[in-house]
């Protein structure tokens, strides 16, 4: 049997695609016949059907970007909000320059480009965002990023209710550790073997193993399709039964 494609001549805005799971959202969602506009630093390497180069602490370019795509595209249905960073440490470790630099990406961009996306917006379109576990029950030493992730999931069921009557839904998942670049520089900073830190972190995780970036991406797509048509607001762990302490 030959699978349906879902997202045929849908229209997408990824954010944060050169990084393990965006990359993969990008390509997932192309097989499955969207039109993928992608944004990171520097997408020179990603295959997509329109590019934007830009740093989402620049908040004109947030502003600015889901029109550039509308305009591109003649409409936007999706946008997923997949960029985010790490910052580490206790709260008397962390700068000004932390916070400011954290909320601009985790909390900030993704503020300004739902609130950008939405009124060209149709019934129909779906935002996802990309929240943490870590966002709905602290974990240690993390402040700053568990604030800016518990952020987005507040604004993830805020914009779920106030946008559902349009038919426009907003959901977020919410992973635990993901088999990234990003987890594992972290382990690097810190003087580990990234694969021994992943592998005592599998020994971890009930399932067995610690999620690889296709694990959230199957999420993402499925709050995208509309399989997933009476959710609205939702916030979807994808953590293997772990726990986050």
């Amino acid at each position: 049997m030959i699978k349906q494609k879902r997202f045929i001549n849908k229209k997408a805005l990824i954010t944060g695609a050169s990084g393990d799971i965006g990359s993969a959202l990008v390509k997932a969602l192309k097989k499955e016949g969207a039109l993928v506009a992608v944004t990171d630093l520097n997408t020179s390497d990603i295959e997509a059907d329109a590019k934007f180069d830009g740093n989402l602490l620049d908040s004109k370019f947030c502003d600015q970007l889901p029109k550039k795509v509308f305009d591109k595209f003649n409409g936007i249905d999706y946008l997923c909000n997949v960029a985010g960073i790490i910052t580490r440490g206790k709260i008397d470790k962390i700068t000004d320059e932390d916070y400011n630099k954290t909320m601009k990406v985790n909390v900030e961009a993704p503020f300004r480009l739902c609130r950008a996306s939405i009124p060209l917006m149709k019934k129909g379109s779906a935002i996802v965002n990309v929240s943490s576990c870590w966002g709905l029950r602290a974990g240690p030493e993390h402040p700053l990023y568990i604030m800016s992730k518990a952020a987005i999931a507040s604004l993830t069921q805020s914009l779920g209710l106030d946008h559902a009557h349009q038919g426009i839904r907003v959901n977020a998942v919410c992973p635990n550790e993901v088999n990234t670049q990003m987890l594992r520089s972290g382990f690097e900073i810190r003087g580990l073997n990234p694969d021994k830190a992943i592998d005592d972190l599998n020994s971890t995780v009930p399932l067995g193993r610690i999620a690889e970036p296709e694990d959230i991406v199957d999420v993402i797509l499925f709050l995208l399709s509309n399989e997933s048509r009476y959710m609205c607001g939702s916030i979807v762990e994808v953590n293997g039964a772990k726990p986050v302490i």
